[in-house]
């Protein structure tokens, strides 16, 4: 089935790119992941139009597109508060709203978070790659939106608009505690060096990216004789080179690596951090991998239920 254009670009935003869930089955091959930075805010969006949680949605960064409607389509857009506005009009965010052919959709000041999520109902049109759309330039899969772009999807039968309840949507800060699993490389650090870690505040600076939170601390300081082998990189993964800063591995992160890993924050702490803004601050605590598990079991149960409540309705 060959789709129909339901957007054109007028303004493509600083960087607007297709994401999903990921490449999942691919690292062996030296394939990054990729996908949203936020995945619990790009599942919501697809839930809230009525489409599987791993369809393509746009990925917006800090200052968003403006789209011109082409097809009459439902819409959700979730994540970072871009101020959007339909025909200069605002819109409620984290609930579906259906675009007749000729509304202008455009993004405003910029009010909290940095990544905002589009999902259209029956999902856009894109070249998939190993089994995925999300663009990853630096592997050379997809680009980002440029001016005079045309998005091509999959129109549904309008439905009812459908929001999520206030309680449950993120409010997006800039200081955050992040909860991580220590190791596996602990022992590969100094007493002050891990006391640092846990006990100081960690600033997120300005050259980080979808593959990497570099952050300015106090010197997480390693022990000299020790030596590590290269292995699988997981999301989350808190990397630290000789010079004593940590890297946090994102969506993008690469495949394997050779730096000490002070631990791995939690799944359901990656979204805090993909709508951290530059120069927000970071505190760390440790928990169990019991811990964590549990509360990917609760992330995931939120949106199995949210997805088959609206299933019904």
């Amino acid at each position: 089935m060959r789709g129909e254009i339901i957007f054109h670009v007028l303004k493509p935003g600083v960087y607007t790119t297709f994401q999903d869930m990921g490449r999942i089955g691919y690292q062996r091959y030296g394939v990054p992941v990729s996908g949203a930075m936020d995945p619990f805010a790009l599942q919501v969006a697809n839930i809230l139009v009525g489409n599987k949680r791993n369809t393509a949605c746009l990925e917006v960064t800090l200052v968003g597109p403006k789209l011109e409607v082409r097809s009459p389509i439902t819409v959700a857009i979730t994540g970072a508060d871009l101020e959007p506005k339909v025909n200069g009009q605002n819109k409620e965010m984290w609930t579906s709203f259906h675009l007749k052919k000729g509304d202008i959709l455009t993004f405003d000041s910029h009010k909290s978070g940095v990544r905002a999520y589009i999902a259209v109902a029956g999902g856009f049109e894109a070249p998939a790659f190993f089994g995925s759309k999300s663009t990853d330039m630096k592997s050379g899969f997809g680009t980002a939106l440029t001016k005079n772009d045309t998005l091509k999807g999959f129109p549904q039968k309008e439905k009812s608009s459908v929001g999520v309840k206030k309680d449950f949507i993120p409010v997006y800060k800039k200081s955050i505690d992040v909860a991580v699993v220590k190791g596996p490389h602990t022992d590969a650090f100094t007493k002050k060096g891990i006391e640092n870690f846990f006990h100081t505040k960690h600033i997120v600076e300005a050259n980080s990216n979808r593959m990497g939170y570099r952050l300015k601390s106090e010197k997480i300081g390693l022990k000299k004789d020790i030596d590590i082998w290269s292995d699988a990189v997981p999301p989350g993964g808190i990397q630290v080179p000789p010079n004593g800063q940590p890297i946090i591995l994102m969506a993008e992160r690469q495949t394997t690596g050779g730096y000490p890993r002070i631990g791995t924050v939690v799944s359901t702490d990656l979204e805090k951090l993909a709508q951290l803004i530059p120069q927000g601050e970071i505190t760390f605590h440790s928990v169990s991998v019991d811990e964590a598990q549990k509360r990917a079991v609760k992330r995931e149960r939120f949106l199995y239920e949210l997805a088959m409540f609206y299933s019904y309705i």
